[in-house]
């Protein structure tokens, strides 16, 4: 059975990060200073580069913290392309995760996070491919938006722009779509469209954050002429809470748990090197914002606001920042007279921030439930306590999306509770609760967001809400909060989570790919889960006239919310091969309801829901097997075993202590996850019972390792070296260079149309040098490379077989790829009776 919850326990030891993502912060003294003085700075800068984890954290903690600017991120894609070593999920739910652990980060760091409609569609070799399966014409116009609206002084580029070829397509790409964005931004005839939301933007100057890594070794970059570099000293010490900014910027890129990026903070004097690439050339090379006005002067009659910040900083009181309200509201009110523009709408959200802060003003609006359906009545509580001396009075509080206005005139005394009731209909057409990039169907290369004003947004967009009017010092402020959900969990105390509007019912089909390969029907299992009491419908599988199924639906019944229910169809296949999407529908009074809910919940990153259409692939395939029983070492996380376990192999997953000549002599096959010397640092002293494993006759089969200090050298029986070698083009001709070996013929006739429809590459890390002992069986490249023979390599090793491959097995068996699965049934099944004469072990 295939879970959709998916729960890892992971300990934080940051002081100031909170378990929960959800929960509110509450600043101290010493935060609350640092707000008020960067109140009274208006510069900002725009880092951009191509994924999850490319971002200079060290940098963005700099400009964020030292300097006081307005610092984001923009990630042109949301990772959906990498590999995942916490768990299991791939493509756009790992795309999901790597979004959170980008937020998350910049929670750290002080950053602020943004994205493009880019789809990580995996590794790229120049940006020409990039751009052609991206849609450069909507990417750019995303780059121009976020300029536009962001409007950055400075703008940075992680990559170079002028080095095709050298590293990540999607990398360079990012840099020179930035490039070419620079002056595009100031031009009302590009994308006009937008400018009835933003106006055109100039940036002062454009940077590429270049280090000893672009030079190819620090030797040759301590020996390079730096003269038209800037060099920013961002080894800081930040006294007032104890960390340098080195130490900031590890907690941040330790947020990128998926990736395996945890850091480990440094100290001392540091520097980053910045090559200008467009704009205003810098006099003084310490100074980015040179002939910038960073002060309240900008913003015309501004002035007087930074004087009056100036003051409330100089004559802050750490042991009562109560102190500053009275001044601190009299500047919100002069931020409000300003016409609008940009810094108003950031300066009022800040300040607001500032004085709930400051008197300790704590709101909040919390769900009875967690998940609710459309058109329900949600019961509140609110709970409303000001902190400090300062008078204060809950006016009014207006709940969203319904923009209902409750009067209340409550005065909120000094460090008095207030609770209270309230309730907040929500209208029967309200979104379901997802990441919006996700409600429509994309492609390979962008996902679908035709709400402009939608575009770039980083997280899913909540709509119910509570503004609290607050009446402060004779002023009215609204405080908006977003609606929560919160329980005590006995081990980890108080737990926060969003509330989610959910569809009445979701199912699921258990198994996401069904093989029939044995004539006989198979009876599949669908999950049905109630979103509230009491429903009531029909069931239904849909498929194809010449797929059938039995019954045509099947009636539920659930009395209670969140209750579960499995039902079985019996479902009998074609004569002939035949691949085909089955849907899962439930009908509840005439609704169809098509959606399954997949929740991701890991410690380090905020619940997620994601509700996409409830599918399974069915596939009809001449697969043959052999009933050999398989030992699976789990690696970084796949679902390999599960693949295996639907073809019919006994599977028993082992961990590294269980790897004993007792514990295999049962086993005929022995396969290592991916990454798996990677991320198991035991496996390594465990090669000698895994070959004499190999000798006695059986088989063992490695999936690709990366390039690392954990990887040993003898990882194979014979010299084997890992390289970056990589076949991106999932579509590439595969050639069979040695076409009468039993891998390709037994059990299964292997033809290149096995290999046609792999998703995303062909395979990754193949060896480059490899001894002659081993049997290269195929041979593919990229469009203009050299053939690449390391996909696949067969060692005889005693009388049984030992096995290297970097063809994406974890990729394309998931995505019900059929010649995948039946290429892997005939490497299980290589037995020395079909094969060629024992070889001589090497001693």
């Amino acid at each position: 059975m295939q879970k959709q919850y998916y729960y890892i326990f992971l300990f934080l030891f940051f002081s100031f990060q909170i378990l929960q993502a959800q929960q509110p912060k509450k600043p101290n003294s010493v935060e609350i200073y640092n707000q008020i003085q960067k109140l009274n700075f208006l510069g900002s800068v725009l880092y951009i580069a191509a994924h999850p984890d490319d971002e200079n954290t060290r940098l963005i903690s700099y400009l964020s913290n030292e300097k006081n600017a307005r610092t984001a991120y923009l990630s042109l894609t949301r990772g959906d392309g990498g590999q995942n070593l916490i768990g299991p999920q791939l493509r756009e739910l790992l795309g999901v995760i790597r979004t959170q652990e980008l937020i998350e980060a910049r929670k750290i760091d002080g950053g602020e996070q943004l994205f493009s409609r880019a789809n990580d569609f995996g590794y790229s070799k120049n940006p020409a491919e990039t751009l052609q399966i991206w849609d450069k014409e909507k990417v750019l116009s995303d780059i121009v938006w976020a300029i536009r609206k962001f409007q950055p002084d400075v703008i940075i580029n992680r990559f170079d722009h002028r080095s095709p070829g050298t590293t990540h397509g999607h990398h360079t790409a990012s840099a020179m779509l930035s490039v070419e964005s620079f002056d595009l931004a100031n031009n009302p005839t590009v994308y006009p469209e937008q400018l009835k939301l933003v106006k055109t933007w100039q940036p002062k100057r454009q940077f590429f954050n270049t280090s000893w890594w672009f030079y190819g070794g620090k030797e040759k970059f301590d020996a390079a002429d730096k003269t038209n570099l800037v060099s920013l000293q961002t080894g800081v010490y930040y006294s007032s809470t104890g960390k340098s900014n080195q130490e900031i910027a590890a907690l941040s890129r330790s947020r990128h748990q998926s990736q395996g990026f945890g850091s480990t903070g440094s100290r001392g004097e540091e520097t980053e090197y910045l090559e200008f690439i467009n704009g205003e050339r810098l006099i003084d090379k310490t100074n980015l914002f040179e002939g910038i006005d960073t002060s309240w002067n900008r913003v015309k009659g501004g002035k007087s606001i930074g004087e009056l910040l100036t003051v409330i900083a100089s004559q802050f009181d750490f042991s009562n920042p109560s102190a500053s309200i009275p001044a601190l509201a009299k500047a919100y009110t002069m931020i409000q007279s300003l016409e609008d523009n940009n810094w108003k709408t950031l300066k009022s959200d800040e300040i607001k921030n500032t004085i709930a802060a400051c008197s300790g003003l704590y709101l909040e609006a919390v769900s009875k439930d967690q998940e609710v359906t459309q058109g329900s009545l949600v019961k509140l509580k609110i709970e409303a306590i000001n902190r400090s001396a300062t008078p204060m009075q809950l006016m009014s509080m207006t709940t969203l999306p319904e923009n209902k206005k409750t009067v209340v005139k409550t005065e909120l005394k000094k460090n008095i509770l207030n609770n209270i009731n309230l309730e907040l209909q929500l209208d029967s057409n309200i979104a379901y609760t997802q990441p919006y990039y996700l409600k429509e169907k994309g492609d390979e290369g962008m996902y679908t967001v035709n709400d402009q004003k939608n575009i770039g947004k980083p997280d899913i967009i909540r709509e119910v809400k509570v503004v609290f009017n607050i009446l402060i010092d004779g002023v009215e402020i609204p405080f908006e909060r977003t609606v929560v959900y919160k329980f005590n969990d006995h081990v980890k105390g108080e737990i926060y989570n969003y509330l989610d509007i959910v569809p009445e019912v979701t199912t699921t089909i258990i198994d996401k790919i069904s093989l029939f390969n044995n004539g006989k029907e198979k009876y599949i299992a669908v999950n049905i889960k109630a979103g509230k009491d009491n429903i009531k419908g029909n069931l239904q599988l849909e498929l194809p006239e010449d797929w059938k199924v039995f019954p045509k639906q099947i009636p539920f019944e659930i009395e209670k919310n969140k209750a579960e229910k499995t039902v079985y169809f019996e479902v009998i296949a074609p004569k002939y091969p035949s691949e085909v999407t089955a849907k899962s529908i439930a009908i509840i009074d005439g609704k169809r309801y098509d959606r399954e809910q997949t929740v991701i919940n890991y410690d380090h990153i905020t619940k997620q829901q994601v509700l996409k259409p409830a599918e399974a692939k069915f596939i009809k395939l001449d697969l043959k097997t052999n009933g050999q029983k398989i030992g699976y070492i789990m690696g970084a996380g796949d679902e390999v075993p599960e693949s295996l376990t639907r073809m019919g192999y006994s599977v028993t997953l082992l961990n590294a202590e269980d790897i004993t000549p007792e514990k295999l002599e049962s086993l005929d096959v022995v396969i290592t996850g991916i990454r798996a010397y990677n991320t198991v640092q035991e496996l390594a002293n465990k090669q000698a019972i895994l070959f004499d494993f190999v000798k006695e006759g059986k088989t063992m089969m490695v999936q690709y390792n990366t390039l690392d200090e954990n990887v040993p050298a003898n990882i194979a029986p014979y010299p084997l070296k890992i390289s970056r070698d990589r076949v991106t083009e999932e579509n590439a001709e595969m050639r069979f260079l040695a076409p009468n070996h039993p891998v390709l013929n037994y059990p299964n006739k292997i033809t290149t149309k096995d290999f046609e429809g792999w998703k995303q590459e062909q395979g990754l890390y193949y060896p480059n040098e490899f001894d002659k002992a081993f049997t290269p069986i195929l041979s593919s490249n990229d469009k203009g490379e050299d053939p690449t023979n390391g996909a696949l390599l067969i060692a005889r090793y005693g009388k049984g077989h030992y096995i290297y491959t970097g063809l994406s097995f974890f990729r394309e068996l998931p995505e019900g790829v059929s010649g995948a699965y039946r290429l892997l049934s005939n490497i299980i099944s290589l037995k020395s009776d079909v094969n060629l004469p024992p070889q001589k072990i090497k001693q």
